[in-house]
């Protein structure tokens, strides 16, 4: 595998007391200037750092297991990255390509038309983040349906504009105050069939989730001539990574298809090779009408797309653009992120996703606290409860396990509302996630009790 020449210091360090001295002068700046409105986690100041390592200003080496929420898909600094970088700022930095051309940007189209799931031929538009791709994708789903309404589902987080976070339905802080919302927008649970909102059990719930939309939603509550799209995750992200059965993505895309409802798949963190395929939806066969792409398209720079087929991205000029989509630098990035993850890193998030998943779920067998741990390649989540029984949602011990795990230099983040997310960059490698099993096994020895019997 390609890495980073300084990768053989791939584990942590940690040389002062955390945060060091450095690090606590720069977060009390950053507390006087900074918006409160960003969300903090440990104290971790960023001051340079390669493959799956962080180092901060005081020489603490931290193992990076969030990526920038799921962004550094080749890790931090990959040479071929920064090289292409490079060479593309030395000739190029801006020419808006909604107005002009320019190669990098071309080529990345045709290579995102070429990977995309299904047959169908397609055109891309690029942005420059997520929620951009997300409200790009619902202009484009009323623009060729003419039809007002979406559908999204529970626990789904599409985003912090206005129409991304009118689909979203994760958490109540991100709507408080900022009402009125979109409207025409009805949210139905997703298929987590391990907290059913139905009370049922799969697979003898025969995908109940996806009937009732069709049984009664349709009949009672949604006409379905008015719905543009279904707008999903993949693979819930922010709602705790959860993972859909076999037949969800499936059943549900077949009624789309049956009220000519387009299909709009979210895969702003679940793309990009991080489930071991270049996109999630992959593992249940689905051609999206329309993706949304983003995080780790250009490994750190802002970049998003929506890769849609070929008749439905039929505006006219002038109905959609951005200034700063499909940036030079950005779309250069990308090339050599996809080229990257076509030729080892998506076999290697598959390999050492396998290791963890298994690790984890052998630990279930000495903790109880561990309610389920789900994921494909390395976007794993580990669902933390109080007792597996009554599967009682126990988020403080799972931010409990994300500071101890800051002692030890490990990163981690949390999603949904009790959940650990693992999704470190695609560059890890088994030394790194024996590291990582290790650490979450002292901190559960730490803070909770095993038991001797399940």
């Amino acid at each position: 595998m390609t890495r980073n020449a300084k990768d053989k210091n791939c584990l942590p360090k940690i040389v002062t007391s955390l945060p060091g001295p450095k690090a606590k002068a720069l977060i009390a700046k950053d507390k006087q200037y900074i918006s409160s409105s960003y969300t903090r986690g440990a104290p971790v100041v960023a001051h340079r750092a390669y493959g799956a390592m962080i180092e901060d200003p005081d020489g603490n080496r931290f193992l990076d297991f969030s990526a920038g929420i799921a962004v550094n898909s080749t890790g931090h600094c990959h040479p071929n990255v920064v090289q292409a970088i490079t060479e593309q700022a030395s000739n190029l930095i801006h020419m808006s390509g909604t107005d002009f051309y320019y190669e990098p940007q071309i080529r990345l189209a045709e290579t995102l038309a070429r990977i995309a799931p299904g047959k169908s031929p397609k055109k891309i538009f690029f942005c420059n983040s997520g929620t951009e791709a997300i409200e790009a994708s619902m202009k484009l789903a009323r623009y060729y349906t003419k039809r007002p309404r979406f559908i999204a589902f529970q626990g789904a987080f599409h985003g912090r504009t206005f129409g991304g976070m009118s689909l979203s339905c994760s958490k109540v802080v991100h709507k408080k105050y900022f009402a009125p919302l979109l409207g025409q927008i009805d949210h139905i649970p997703y298929a987590n069939c391990t907290r059913c909102m139905y009370n049922l059990t799969y697979p003898k719930c025969e995908m109940h989730c996806v009937r009732i939309i069709e049984e009664y939603y349709f009949k009672h509550v949604i006409p379905p001539e008015e719905v543009a799209a279904i707008v999903v995750e993949a693979i819930q992200g922010e709602g705790g990574y959860v993972v859909p059965p076999p037949e969800f993505h499936q059943s549900l895309k077949k009624l789309a298809e049956k009220y000519k409802i387009l299909y709009v798949v979210d895969e702003v963190q679940s793309g990009m090779g991080r489930t071991g395929k270049m996109f999630a939806i992959e593992h249940w066969g689905i051609e999206p009408d329309i993706l949304a792409s983003a995080k780790g398209i250009a490994s750190g720079l802002p970049l998003g797309a929506i890769i849609a087929r070929a008749d439905v991205m039929n505006w006219e000029p002038g109905t959609h653009a951005s200034t700063f989509g499909g940036n030079p630098v950005a779309c250069a990035a990308a090339n050599a992120t996809i080229q990257l993850l076509e030729s080892e890193l998506m076999d290697n998030a598959k390999k050492m996703g396998d290791i963890l998943i298994k690790a984890f779920r052998q630990l279930m067998k000495k903790y109880t606290v561990i309610g389920d741990v789900r994921g494909h390649g390395l976007m794993i989540g580990i669902e933390f409860v109080k007792d597996r029984r009554t599967m009682e949602q126990d988020p403080k011990l799972r931010d409990a396990v994300v500071d101890e795990a800051y002692k030890y230099g490990l990163i981690l983040l949390g999603c949904g509302y009790n959940t650990l997310r693992l999704c470190p960059p695609l560059v890890v490698n088994r030394e790194q996630c024996e590291f990582v099993i290790e650490t979450i096994t002292r901190c559960l020895e730490t803070l909770v009790l095993p038991v001797k019997h399940q």
